[in-house]
């Protein structure tokens, strides 16, 4: 069997990135990391949300070439089965489908408005009114999914969905968005997974900054 390589650019500004890195770490599945320089144009015009196509991350696997964040979950839970990246249950794997789907495909103010940064800290940050919509979209979500599920993750067990969740995480503490207690602990939480404190610690020791994500506006 081949071993797996995951192609990520930079870990402190790429969502992408860490929903695939994440996925393909969660799964269990052994991986080699090709990384792919922020200063790349094709790379850079991702982070900035100017292309029309997400190729990063791309994981390939014996034979399998897989380059959308959604596809890479759906590989890894099929190679994967007894990661529980999705529910066992149906209505369940249903819901957690829909709310990475929501996230993949939408919260486009969120995106742009607070862009990932781990390096970074906005306390004060003005957040607009769009923004926030999609702000109050995501507690919705999670305030459901751990009413009924009673945590930790999302949906009781580690699922695909707080790998796609993650960059949200982060994003609310860069830009210090006040949650609630229970989406606190959660959010807590999930940045001290040993995975993402992994991420984390490499993101700090990037060199190179990109300076549209570093103004404080």
């Amino acid at each position: 069997m081949d071993r797996a390589t995951l192609t990520i650019t930079s870990k402190n500004y790429s969502s992408w990135s860490l929903r695939g890195w994440l996925l393909t770490r969660f799964s269990g599945l052994e991986f080699d990391e090709i990384v792919v320089s922020p200063e790349d144009p094709a790379a850079r015009a991702e982070i900035l949300l100017l292309s029309s196509s997400i190729l990063v991350p791309c994981l390939r696997h014996n034979g399998a070439v897989v380059w959308d964040t959604l596809a890479i979950a759906e590989y890894l839970n099929e190679v994967r089965p007894a990661a529980g990246l999705l529910p066992d249950d149906r209505l369940l794997r249903a819901r957690c489908r829909s709310i990475c789907g929501e996230i993949h495909s939408g919260f486009a103010n969120l995106r742009s408005s607070l862009p990932v940064n781990l390096k970074g800290h906005f306390p004060g940050f003005k957040i607009w009114s769009r923004a926030q919509a999609d702000i109050d979209r995501i507690v919705m979500l999670w305030s459901d999914c751990l009413a009924e599920s009673g945590g930790p993750f999302l949906f009781g067990e580690r699922s695909m969905a707080d790998a796609m969740y993650a960059p949200v995480v982060t994003r609310f503490k860069t830009y210090d968005v006040k949650l609630s207690e229970r989406l606190t602990t959660y959010a807590d939480f999930i940045m001290q997974l040993p995975e993402m404190q992994e991420w984390i610690a490499a993101a700090m020791l990037e060199p190179a900054d990109i300076e549209e994500l570093e103004v404080d506006f």
